[in-house]
């Protein structure tokens, strides 16, 4: 039989370990005012179609227009968002949340025509518009941004109807997510202690951290035979997926997919083909890890299976959640003191809902809202993950939080490619402030295997990732189909490039793509590879630069978009169009292994 615990309801939570929705709202009714609002505020934005050009005056009262429309969404969809954060069998709060995300849609629709109107105006008006208005200038950042683009963007009928069909688009990523949330149904198996759990997409990873061999073998089978039965389905949305993204690319004169998706934040191509030499250049030290886990593990054949499944004993430190935070706050401290008096915003102000309870999300996120304060969603339990999991997540919310004070709102929010900056530095801080309190042999080891996995998963892992991404993409745009074989021919053969030759690729994991759903966002996994290339090279000019360092991280925190993320992490000292960073990075994991295997040798 499978076993079901009773949790709390999210109101029966002391109200000290919830986050405060009343900072958005105090009340539902408050919420729908401004709902409606919202309606009338987007339907004035179409007076100033076919005006930009008339007068500065005008097209400042756009800008801020659509500064203050964005900001009011960004409230009532993180209100409604956050309350199916706490209860996601609410049928209420799922409803409000569809109409809010539903406002997004209505004004990507109502300003569908100031692009091209921008565009459109010539250099010397534009230059006019610009000197006469010193309102104006604030947005001039943004405005070369849009002019950037000039050769991508179509006519206002064009661009009209392309940001109509932005729904029907994900047409193939909402029939993907209906099959594998609602259609796939796995087998159950026994677990070590006897019981019959459902293999599912969200404990897969959980039945492969087993330590007992046959249920990790036996999750793996059941997973991927299950995944397999639909695999015509499977490479049929993926497929899809893939030619919508040529299509709109090829639409905006795009010579590939991937120049199409990188240049919405002007990074160049060569940046994603670097990550992939750059790891194919240290692939040797996968390989070695991947050896030193075979020894480990004390196996004859190391199967995928195998890969998850902790090398170290687990070590059993409680740490409760007041104890947590002070833990954060001391690893930090190096930060300075502005880092502290955020984080202690955070943990005194509600912004983060602490525990599980019925209904509640799972996982973890960090979400901000302009002129508010960023909410966490943690689902905590007492232990060193959930510990790294708070650091984590506070390092988004202490760079969305500097970055809204610091910036206007449309520069606010910080690119994709450096989102993972600042909550990755956070865990190398952790970690090295827990390494040095620690007195223990397998704690250091277990600590030091914590980072040695988040090299494989993050950097080795999301860039095997955007590798497949790449290769698929360009298969379809050399002419052939994506067929389910094709498909997991090449997940299959990047795998025994990446993991070496002291692994058995079975041949289950070549469904394991379909399992990943971050493949139909549009070449977007590659930046978690390079954000924690950036955060490794961030991490080490604090250790060993000092206060430059230092400031230069804070300003960075602060500068939200306000400049490309190129340039931003140059600014911060890591130059992300060379090798270096993701270089160094690497070393540093092989330097990892070196101390483990140092830690290994003194117990024999």
């Amino acid at each position: 039989m499978e076993i079901t615990m009773k949790m709390s309801k999210h109101s029966d939570i002391k109200e000290r370990y919830t986050w405060a929705t009343s900072d958005l709202y105090e009340n539902i009714e408050a919420w729908w005012e401004d709902y409606y609002n919202l309606q009338v505020m987007i339907n004035h934005i179409s007076i100033y179609k076919g005006r930009l050009s008339e007068s500065s005056d005008i097209l400042l009262d756009f800008f801020q227009s659509m500064d203050e429309v964005g900001k009011l969404i960004d409230r009532v969809y993180g209100y409604a968002d956050r309350k199916v954060d706490e209860d996601t069998n609410n049928p209420s709060y799922q409803e409000i949340r569809d109409k809010a995300l539903g406002l997004y849609f209505n004004l990507t629709r109502a300003s569908a025509f100031s692009t091209p109107e921008i565009i459109n105006i010539d250099n010397e008006r534009m230059n006019t518009l610009l000197m006469s208005n010193n309102g104006i200038k604030k947005y001039k950042n943004a405005i070369i941004d849009i002019i950037r683009k000039k050769e991508h963007v179509l006519s206002a009928e064009m661009e009209t109807l392309l940001a109509s069909a932005n729904e029907v688009a994900k047409s193939p990523f909402n029939t993907y997510l209906m099959l594998m949330n609602n259609d796939i149904i796995y087998p159950h198996i026994m677990d070590e202690h006897g019981n019959s759990i459902r293999v599912t997409s969200e404990r897969i990873v959980s039945f492969l951290e087993s330590k007992d061999m046959r249920v990790r073998r036996e999750a793996f089978d059941a997973f991927y035979h299950t995944l397999n039965q639909f695999r015509s389905t499977l490479a049929s949305t993926y497929n899809a997926n893939v030619r919508k993204n040529i299509f709109f690319a090829k639409a905006r004169s795009y010579e590939t997919a991937l120049e199409a998706a990188l240049d919405d934040t002007n990074i160049p191509t060569k940046v994603y083909k670097n990550l992939i030499d750059s790891v194919h250049n240290n692939m040797h030290y996968m390989h070695r890890y991947v050896r030193l886990r075979k020894k480990l593990l004390n196996v004859e054949k190391l199967h995928m299976y195998d890969l998850y499944t902790p090398v170290v004993q687990n070590v059993d430190m409680h740490i409760p959640f007041e104890e947590a935070k002070n833990i954060v706050l001391e690893a930090l401290k190096p930060l300075g003191d502005e880092y502290q008096e955020v984080l202690k915003q955070a943990f005194e102000n509600r912004w983060i809902d602490v525990y599980e309870n019925d209904g509640k999300r799972s996982g973890t996120s960090s979400s901000d809202i302009y002129g508010v304060h960023p909410y966490i969603l943690l689902n905590y339990k007492d232990d060193l993950e959930s510990l790294f999991k708070l650091a984590h997540e506070i390092g988004h919310a202490v760079h969305s939080y500097l970055s809204s004070k610091e910036q206007p709102y449309i520069y606010s929010k910080y690119e994709t490619f450096v989102l993972e900056v600042g909550s990755m530095c956070n865990e190398a801080m952790l970690l090295r402030y827990l390494m040095l309190k620690s007195n223990n042999k397998l704690e250091k080891a277990y600590l030091i295997n914590y980072f040695l996995e988040q090299f494989r998963i993050i950097l080795y892992r999301q860039t095997m990732f955007a590798e497949y991404e790449m290769i698929t993409y360009r298969l379809v745009e050399e002419g052939q189909n994506l067929s389910s074989e094709l498909l997991k021919e090449v997940y299959c053969e990047l795998n025994r490039g990446y993991f070496g030759e002291d692994i058995i690729i079975d041949e289950e994991i070549g469904m394991e793509w379909a399992r990943i759903p971050h493949f139909y966002y549009n070449f977007y996994v590659y930046q978690f590879a390079t954000g924690y290339g950036a955060a490794i090279a961030i991490f080490k000019r604090l250790l060993y630069e000092g206060e430059k360092a230092i400031n230069d991280y804070i300003h960075f925190l602060k500068a939200g978009c306000s400049l490309t993320p190129i340039e931003l992490l140059k600014q911060a000292g890591v130059d992300m169009t060379t090798s270096k960073p993701i270089d160094d990075a690497l070393y540093m994991f092989g330097t990892l292994i070196n101390e483990m295997e140092d830690l290994l040798k003194e117990d024999n």
